[in-house]
């Protein structure tokens, strides 16, 4: 899921500077494509790295970047901080991945990070945000006038962001994406902390919604089958954690859902019927009913399969 680098974001092809990009190698225009610094386990640290990066480009026409592996030691945050403190240099970034890193370079639940607040305020051109990891993470509620993206790729989101993207005054965000997680790797949310993205009043302009890799997902099912927010959105995600035939049941008795593009369900334990069930109940909708992992029973006090969200460690 997280075994191979991004090879376009925010739809340009994506061009990596790293340790071993020669000062004289030829680059493309900076305007052009999406640029990704990454570091190694090299000697060079990702501060000059990154200096090294707005030397060789000109970086006030960059549109969209990405932060990658930034080190192994006494490193929290250092990303960010590395990008906030040369923000000024960056007036037309637009599209921001914080922390795309492969699992041979952290396990997601290990990538190391601090307090977000500061990089979305010393940016607030950014159109799209997308963060990997969780380990140390924090953000207060914050405001944005131009954020359409915003996505948390996680194995356990921790409750406090949750409750601040709910917070936040974003109104012109289209697509939200929380991957929530997994209690025993910091995902401490509870269906609580979910309403306020189903109940439709904080973010007017959305229509993708996702709310994956959990081991709520029945529960969020419960919640969508009567959710204000529904009848607006084009995209619906409810992927990657422990769907069971008990939430489909309640997605397929709630309020319609034919008016959706996509229904997003990979990664499920839906038992054979049930999956005919929703393809007949949908037919003009695409669903994704990939990664079966088998059924789930209930057995009066436990379940016949064990489950696990598609994303953890």
């Amino acid at each position: 899921m997280n075994d191979d680098y991004l090879t376009e974001f925010a739809g340009l092809p994506l061009v990596n500077f790293t340790p071993e990009t020669e000062p004289d190698e030829p680059l493309p225009p900076a305007a052009d494509v999406a640029w990704a610094v990454r570091g190694d386990w090299g000697d060079e640290r990702y501060p000059d790295l990154f200096a090294r990066f707005m030397d060789a480009v000109d970086t006030s026409q960059v549109t969209a970047l990405v932060i990658g592996f930034w080190g192994w030691d006494d490193v929290a945050g250092l990303g960010a901080r590395t990008l906030v403190e040369a923000a000024d240099r960056f007036p037309n970034l637009r599209s921001l991945f914080l922390g795309e890193i492969v699992d041979e370079e952290y396990h997601v639940s290990w990538i190391p990070h601090e307090d977000i607040t500061p990089l979305v305020e010393a940016l607030p051109g950014l159109e799209r945000l997308d963060v990997r990891g969780s380990a140390g993470l924090a953000l207060s509620p914050f405001r944005s006038e131009r954020l359409k993206v915003l996505r948390f790729e996680s194995g356990g989101l921790p409750v406090e962001v949750v409750r601040a993207v709910a917070a936040s005054d974003l109104p012109v965000l289209e697509h939200l994406d929380l991957w929530l997680g997994d209690q025993m790797y910091g995902g401490d949310a509870d269906y609580e902390d979910v309403v306020p993205f189903l109940e439709g009043v904080r973010f007017p302009a959305l229509r993708r919604l996702g709310l994956c890799n959990s081991d709520l997902q029945d529960e969020i099912a419960e919640g969508i089958a009567s959710a204000p927010v529904v009848a607006r959105l084009e995209s619906l995600d409810l992927s990657l954690g422990v769907l069971t035939d008990r939430g489909a049941e309640l997605l397929l008795a709630g309020q319609p859902l034919t008016h959706l593009t996509s229904l997003d369900l990979h990664h499920h334990y839906l038992s054979e019927p049930m999956m005919e069930r929703l393809r007949a109940a949908l037919p003009g909708v695409e669903v994704d009913l990939g990664e079966h992992q088998g059924e789930a029973e209930w057995d009066g006090t436990d379940w016949t399969t064990s489950m696990y969200v598609a994303l953890a460690e």
